[in-house]
């Protein structure tokens, strides 16, 4: 069963993204959804450490391309 976050997310998603994608910088992301993507944080901090911090809508932006099997391919392609 899905353990609810404190906001209402689900730890499992979540989890999965940062278990896979962590390593992954916020300025690879920001080439990906734009400057607006995790504000505030430095291109430099990893996913991993601001992931339970993210506003809704770059969250769903992760969670969505995870769902489809995109985040890989487009972090690939960014990181170039």
């Amino acid at each position: 069963m899905k353990e609810p976050g404190l906001d209402g997310r689900h730890r499992d998603k979540d989890g999965e993204i940062s278990k896979k994608h962590g390593n992954t910088l916020v300025g690879t992301l920001r080439t990906i959804y734009g400057k607006p993507f995790a504000a505030g944080y430095p291109d430099t901090t990893k996913l991993s450490d601001v992931l339970l911090q993210l506003n809704e809508t770059s969250l769903s932006q992760l969670r969505r391309d995870h769902g489809t099997g995109h985040l890989d391919h487009k972090i690939k392609q960014a990181s170039k």
